[in-house]
Parts: structure tokens; C-alpha cells; sequence
């Protein structure tokens, strides 16, 4: 059965992840969170904490397994036998975006397929960015994001 990999920073993770998540474990026999660990911008959570963030929000869901990883997606896609990459997209803009990614990918690893899901309409405007912003100033996130990752960027802030 074909296993899919959704990776990300999920700096937090948000519903908009969430339905992305719950859709492609509908679609592919076994979905792995790949949680980014050295992406090329700051981060609130560390990535030991953004795993079991993103665990404790898929437990419900018996297909979907959440790791960590480093170097290259399409790398780490090959080495857990993934044949299908899912990019969570809102917006044209974000294709445009995704499109090299995927052409560099195909170079690579051309046996890796990958394919967009639009994230649901009541979350194109919901990115972890804009939630971390609006937490940060005591904003209401509450159904942007699971109850556990609000209180967990609810104790960031308090800290900060």
C-alpha cells in the first residue's frame, strides 16, 4: 500500500495541517509527518516539541506517524519508502512556490511523486507565522489550533 510523506516545520501545527493531515491519511495506506528539523528560519519549538505536538494532535488517526528528520525531503521521502510527497498549499502563490521544489525533487528522486492538497477554505489564511503572531499578543487561536498547541504557545509567550 502506497505510504506518503507530509512534511513541514509545523511551527506550530494548525487545523489548516490538520485537515491537510486527515485528508491524505483518507488517500494513502500510511501517512508520515516528517517535522523538518533545521529549516533556514527561527523557530519558537524546538523540534522535539513540535513532534510531540503534532503527535498528540494525529493520535486519533491509526495511519499517520510523526518524525523527525533532517537534509533533503525527498531524501528522507526515499529512505521511509514514501512514494508520493504531499505539499499543503492555500493559494496560487504557493504553487508558483512549490513547483521548483518539486521539478529539483524530480531531478532527485524521480520516482517520488508529489502532489498539492488545497487546505480547505476556512483555513487558506491560516499559517503557523500568523498564528505565533496573534498568540504572541493574546490574540484568540483557539479554533486555529488544537486545544494542546494553544496552551503550549500560551506557556511560550508567558516565558518570553
Amino acid at each position: 500500500m502506497p505510504l506518503a510523506l507530509y512534511s513541514g516545520t509545523f511551527d506550530p501545527v494548525t487545523q489548516g495541517h490538520m485537515d491537510i493531515t486527515q485528508r491524505a491519511a483518507r488517500l494513502f495506506a500510511k501517512v508520515v509527518i516528517g517535522i523538518f528539523d533545521t529549516p533556514a528560519k527561527t523557530l519558537l519549538f524546538s523540534t522535539e516539541e513540535r513532534v510531540e505536538l503534532f503527535r498528540k494532535a494525529v493520535e486519533h488517526i491509526p495511519n499517520v506517524e510523526v518524525m523527525p528528520y533532517a537534509g533533503l525531503t525527498v531524501d528522507f521521502a526515499h529512505k521511509i519508502g514514501a512514494t508520493t510527497v504531499i505539499r499543503g498549499v492555500r493559494s496560487i502563490t504557493d504553487v508558483d512556490y512549490e513547483a521548483a521544489m518539486v521539478m529539483m525533487n524530480r531531478k532527485l528522486q524521480p520516482q517520488i511523486d508529489t502532489i498539492f492538497l488545497y487546505t480547505s477554505l476556512e483555513y487558506q489564511f491560516v499559517s503557523s507565522t500568523l498564528i505565533k503572531e496573534v498568540a504572541r499578543y493574546g490574540g484568540d487561536i483557539s479554533n486555529l489550533v488544537a486545544e494542546h498547541v494553544a496552551a503550549a504557545l500560551k506557556e511560550k509567550f508567558r516565558a518570553v
